[in-house]
């Protein structure tokens, strides 16, 4: 079982966070913002990635703590699940419709990490939570995996809709790129030998 963990404590967060890329979907998220927590339960079940997460955090202040924090434990806890990404077919896309909108993410488990973001959004929140924090959480999240990430929502009306696709559409491009390809033979899948580090 490819697994990994990662446990994060600052003056303004405790997280830890479990993933099992081998799993079958299964979540257990308590973040203490619950419209953050229907996301990565979304994220758990369509990349069929298991996800158990605690996060406590300074959300007396606001969201933004916890938010990118928990993005980057997730984020870790991949990186050390897929350690030196030997046999992993590397490169995931998916296009995912939600009623009215249609979200688009590609992604390269490349080791160098960098976000494009083109998602806009004509409300400022989503239940309590700020919905520029959600760029915020994929930031943090690729650049602790070590993604190149490029999201987009091609149309879409309804802001839940544009988020929740953009969440499925990663998990569904997560699910690609990590899946392992039995004509690898666990070679790492670059000309370089080796995944990160410069261009």
């Amino acid at each position: 079982m490819r697994t990994g963990r990662c446990r994060r404590d600052t003056k303004e967060t405790r997280i830890s966070a479990e993933i099992n890329l081998d799993g079958t979907g299964r979540y257990d998220v308590k973040t203490g913002i619950g419209f953050l927590d229907h996301m990565l339960e979304q994220l758990s079940r369509h990349s069929l990635i298991d996800i158990t997460l605690r996060a406590e955090g300074d959300l007396h202040i606001d969201f933004h703590h916890t938010t990118e924090d928990t993005g980057i434990a997730l984020g870790t806890a991949l990186a050390d699940a897929l350690g030196e990404r030997r046999g992993i077919s590397r490169y995931g896309a998916a296009l995912i419709p939600m009623d009215e909108t249609l979200t688009r993410v590609a992604l390269d488990i490349s080791g160098r990490p960098w976000l494009v973001w083109k998602v806009d959004f004509t409300r400022d929140k989503l239940g309590e939570m700020d919905t520029e924090l959600f760029r915020e959480w994929f930031q943090a999240f690729a650049q602790a995996a070590g993604l190149t990430l490029h999201v987009e929502t091609l149309y879409g009306l309804n802001n839940h809709h544009i988020i929740e696709s953009a969440y499925k559409a990663l998990a569904r491009a997560l699910r690609q790129a990590v899946e392992t390809d039995p004509r690898r033979s666990g070679d790492v899948p670059s000309t370089k030998g080796v995944l990160g580090g410069s261009l």
